[in-house]
């Protein structure tokens, strides 16, 4: 089994194939060579200065900058369609914000911590106690197709200012997109500082299995199995940011017409192809008509039109348009409720790209493979409830989401959801924001991910924590009986720690 395979093959050198030239992707060799120089620089360059790390950041954010046309093209490539605005908003501008915020907060994160230094008598005798953050090493990065600028990009706020070198493989479902990363990546950074490896799945699987010393995936749940398998044959550390079916609570206290406002808006961002996107919604069951009415205004005034829309992204190939398709097809052959919103009432059966329109599932069964996948596309399913106790108990059937979401305005009731379910992060009153607080950890939970970061939290994640004690000139051991031949000294000291 091949987690990687997606049928898109790039070679080492971030060449695009073309027609059906098989492309030479890198041995395991060439992987390892590059991980090996960066390790041994890595190491000859000692303590990394607060200036490289300012450099090596300043560095990324003029790729983005003096870039900026050429990637917004590059992704609308590899989706067929992409809005431009989106891609300049979520990918650019989101991703320079990260890297100058670690810039600017920088000298602080820096710091070595101090800590409390003890047991008795050790904290009154002058001994000190500190953590200093030590870079890893060798951080190796794969980033995902959905967002493939700001989900390359944003860990780097993290990596490089925790002073890491960096190996990245990016996604072969967005090739356009990886070249152009490869070679202005390689223009900006000498490959022992950064190195970017195209390829497809051989190259992601090879990736994977590399002694990096330390691993971040960001991806769908099934790979992160085959993942997690590959480090763990050299005890790789990882962190891996996963998805699920994050949950949306419409409570009977919430303005409906703008809940759907906002949900509507985080499902139809990238044409709901994102991680934390609301993947089904809880709705109060005397409210579900006036829910879908809602959700039909949301839409109109958004996208008045959807296929020639430049401000609608198309989904990202064929393999996941049939996908989508088909639980919508499975769901009507099963006589769940379809309600199509289609604005102008455009013939989706012409066009030149993989566009689908917004789709609410009313109902579904829960053996449908909507309800049982993470879906990853513009379909939401709608289930009733009649007490809020119900939905708690469905989304805690499931396994732990990414995301969870609550629309409300009582106080009481939100915190009976938030207290009652577990998710990576959660949002009030709208969908997805919580992932652009920068100050936030953002990171999932059980199945949704391990570890987390951004911000402070990035830094330290791609940091070794290392405790630093320094004994106090005094002779401690002797003061507190800690060597043989124990005796009263020993006891009194032993005594006054059971305290």
């Amino acid at each position: 089994f091949n987690p990687f395979q997606s049928g898109v093959t790039c070679r080492y050198t971030a060449m695009i194939p073309t027609g059906d030239t098989e492309m030479q992707q890198p041995t395991k060799d060439e992987m390892v060579n590059v991980l090996e120089r960066q390790q041994t620089e890595f190491l000859e360059e000692g303590a990394v200065a607060f200036k490289t790390r300012i450099d090596r950041l300043e560095r990324v954010i003029n790729i983005l900058k003096s870039n900026e046309s050429r990637l917004i093209d590059a992704m609308s490539t590899d989706f067929g369609h992409r809005s431009m605005h989106q891609s300049l908003f979520t990918d650019i501008a989101g991703s320079i914000g990260p890297l100058r915020i670690a810039q600017t907060q920088l000298k602080d994160w820096m710091r070595p911590e101090k800590r409390k230094a003890g047991p008795f008598p050790l904290g009154l005798l002058g001994a000190k106690a500190r953590v200093e953050y030590q870079p890893l090493g060798v951080v190796g990065l794969i980033s995902p197709w959905n967002f493939p600028v700001n989900l390359t990009v944003t860990p780097l706020a993290g990596i490089l200012s925790a002073g890491n070198r960096c190996m990245i493989k990016p996604s072969e479902y967005t090739p356009a997109t990886s070249e152009a990363m490869a070679e202005m990546f390689h223009k900006a950074f000498d490959r022992s500082e950064i190195a970017v490896v195209t390829g497809g799945p051989e190259t992601g699987a090879t990736f994977s299995g590399l002694p990096f010393d330390h691993l971040l995936f960001t991806g769908a749940t099934s790979i992160a199995y085959h993942i997690m398998r590959a480090a763990a044959e050299n005890l790789v550390p990882v962190t891996l940011e996963l998805g699920g079916k994050s949950p949306v609570v419409v409570g009977r206290s919430a303005d409906l017409q703008k809940t759907t406002d906002s949900i509507m808006t985080g499902k139809m961002l990238n044409a709901g192809q994102i991680c934390l996107a609301p993947d089904y919604v809880f709705v109060p069951e005397e409210s579900i008509e006036e829910f879908i009415e809602a959700s039909e205004r949301s839409v109109g005034r958004m996208y008045p039109t959807l296929l020639d829309n430049p401000d609608y992204t198309s989904v990202i190939n064929q393999r996941h348009f049939d996908r989508l398709s088909g639980y919508v097809n499975e769901a009507r052959e099963r006589g769940a409720r379809i309600a199509e919103i289609n604005p102008a009432d455009e013939d989706f059966a012409q066009q030149p790209h993989h566009k689908l329109p917004p789709t609410l599932i009313i109902d579904p069964p829960n053996d449908l493979r909507v309800m049982q996948d993470e879906i990853f596309g513009p379909i939401l399913p709608v289930k009733s409830y009649r007490h809020v106790d119900d939905t708690l108990q469905e989304i805690n059937d499931r396994p732990r989401p990414l995301g969870l979401y609550y629309y409300g305005r009582d106080a009481k009731e939100e915190e009976r959801v938030l207290s009652r379910t577990t998710s990576g992060g959660v949002t009030v009153n709208d969908v997805v924001m919580h992932v652009a607080q920068e100050d936030l950890p953002f990171g999932g939970v059980g199945p949704s991910g391990m570890g987390s970061y951004h911000g402070i939290d990035g830094f330290r994640r791609f940091s070794h924590a290392k405790a630093v004690f320094t004994q106090s000139r005094l002779n401690v051991a002797e003061l507190a009986g800690l060597r043989p031949p124990y005796g009263k000294k020993l006891l009194g000291t032993a005594r006054q720690q059971m305290r």
